[in-house]
């Protein structure tokens, strides 16, 4: 049975479970007021449309992140395409700007595209560390879970990590819900705790891969992807280290120019 058409039924039991325990509950509670009995209604039914509501949020929002993973490999496979048509031109391309910018402007510039294309080779290294170390933390966890095609499962919540806005949570922390909701508490808890570990572990080495890999300091990153994930999320983690080697750069090169004086 599909999950979208799996979840309802789910949760319509779960409600059954529910008016079973109240109607036992009331069998033995005759002596109840019936304004506390019928508050205890209205409550369990409000109970059961949140659950209801929620399963239909989560298999819309699953469908919707599935459905994106085939049109981001799509373009994905377009900027390959156009960068490497880029590459075989750049030659030209370089000759044809260098003809329009003084000699200190192209000192600059060359500067700022040498450390940037550094910087951004270091960047990729250090997105492939976090993702060999979230694949081997998954598989892990997921064999001691006892989780049938572990590998696959890792290699899954790998792919759908380096997605953007997404996250490892995306796919432990529903899965762990759906589990325990099916009954599988032990399950649903350990992909939760998972979730949990590989996140408190990438925090933990974020700070040093980047410094690393993007020659900023360890105290430069480590402010940077705090920050950086405190206004704009599982994304800004990224975003923040990539701003400061920008800045850094452009420093370097003479583009920006600042001093302090106390």
């Amino acid at each position: 049975m599909a999950l979208s058409q799996k979840l309802p039924y789910v949760f319509s039991e779960a409600t059954k479970v529910l008016d079973e325990l109240i109607q036992t509950w009331q069998s033995y509670s005759s002596s109840i007021p019936q304004e506390i009995i019928d508050s205890l209604e209205r409550s369990v039914n409000t109970v059961q449309q949140m659950l209801l509501s929620f399963a239909t949020n989560l298999t819309q929002s699953l469908v919707h992140y599935i459905a994106a993973i085939p049109a981001f490999f799509i373009h994905f496979l377009v900027y390959l395409v156009a960068l490497f048509l880029i590459c075989l031109d750049l030659p030209q391309l370089k000759q044809g700007i260098r003809r329009y910018l003084s000699e200190r402007t192209h000192q600059r510039l060359s500067m700022v595209v040498s450390q940037l294309s550094k910087a951004g080779v270091g960047f990729i290294k250090a997105q492939f560390l976090f993702s060999l170390v979230t694949f081997f933390l998954a598989l892990a966890g997921l064999l001691i879970l006892g989780v049938d095609y572990a590998a696959l499962m890792a290699f899954i919540i790998v792919v759908v990590d380096i997605l953007p806005i997404l996250g490892t949570g995306s796919v432990l922390v529903p899965w762990g819900i759906i589990s325990i909701i099916n009954g599988s508490t032990a399950l649903g808890i350990g992909l939760i705790v998972l979730f949990v570990i590989i996140t408190v572990v990438r925090r933990i080495i974020e700070p040093k891969v980047f410094s690393t890999n993007l020659g900023i300091s360890p105290l430069a990153a480590l402010v940077s992807v705090y920050l950086g994930f405190q206004i704009l999320g599982l994304l800004g983690a990224f975003i923040g280290p990539v701003i400061v080697i920008l800045v850094e750069t452009l420093v370097k090169a003479g583009v920006i120019k600042w001093t302090i004086k106390l």
